[in-house]
């Protein structure tokens, strides 16, 4: 009896140290640093970033809109260019980009610059010689010569044909990125309006490619209501051109 009690002893004793070992063993797990950036930090920081990286693209847009307006040796060597660049087929950077990049956003993003930017450059050039010569004169009567003038006279003259560059360019941009998701087709870019266009004709979904074609219009015609219809109102409203409702 004595020896029974003994072994249950024993058992018991086994059994709480296992247990005390089992919760030894448990691991406490913290988040690691890394993936508190990764998961809280970075998503704002990029934000930012690609709000700044717009900014940028669109100063050094205008800088080679009045580059190309103004200096003649690079509007004989620029231009040209420019115009072909327009009347490219933003469609046909499809294919060198996935070459260069792969099937991932950078191909997209690249596709994406290379059919806007020539349409927003331009657009700059177009306002810039669209700009009155009496302004001109005006303006370096006033004192405003050099680099006075570009900012105070030609920048806002311009502006009217620099939005409108912008509009096209925007249009450009959209039925690339379009293009490309119909061409370049793959899981690890999700699930674009292009693929679903693409996937409604791959399974013969008329209703799906027509629901695609439908969602395509409704976002072109949000953007301009809310981003460029609103800019352009006011545009012409600073120049009397358009009277307050």
């Amino acid at each position: 009896m004595a020896s029974t009690d003994t072994k249950a002893t024993r058992d018991d004793l086994a059994g709480l140290e296992a247990g005390l070992d089992a919760l030894d063993a448990v691991e406490v797990r913290r988040s690691p640093v890394r993936e508190i950036l990764v998961e809280k930090a970075l998503p704002p920081v990029l934000a930012v970033a690609l709000v700044l990286a717009v900014w940028q693209l669109l100063v050094s847009l205008g800088v080679l809109g009045l580059l190309v307006a103004r200096v003649k040796f690079v509007r004989a060597a620029i231009g040209p260019i420019l115009q072909g660049l327009q009347s490219l087929p933003s469609v046909a950077w499809v294919p060198p980009a996935v070459l260069w990049f792969g099937l991932n956003d950078a191909m997209m993003f690249t596709v994406i610059l290379l059919g806007a930017v020539p349409s927003i450059a331009n657009g700059l050039v177009s306002g810039i010689d669209q700009v009155p010569p009496l302004f001109l004169r005006a303006g370096r009567t006033l004192g405003a010569t050099g680099l006075k003038g570009v900012w105070h006279i030609v920048v806002p003259a311009s502006l009217p044909g620099y939005l409108a560059g912008l509009k096209q360019g925007w249009a450009f941009s959209w039925r690339s990125l379009m293009a490309a998701e119909i061409i370049a087709s793959s899981p690890d870019l999700g699930l674009g309006l292009g693929q679903l266009l693409e996937n409604g004709r791959n399974n013969i979904d008329l209703p799906g490619v027509f629901l695609a074609i439908i969602l395509i219009l409704v976002v072109g015609i949000a953007i301009d209501l809310l981003i460029f219809s609103p800019v352009e109102r006011y545009v012409l409203r600073s120049r009397g051109l358009l009277l307050k409702s």
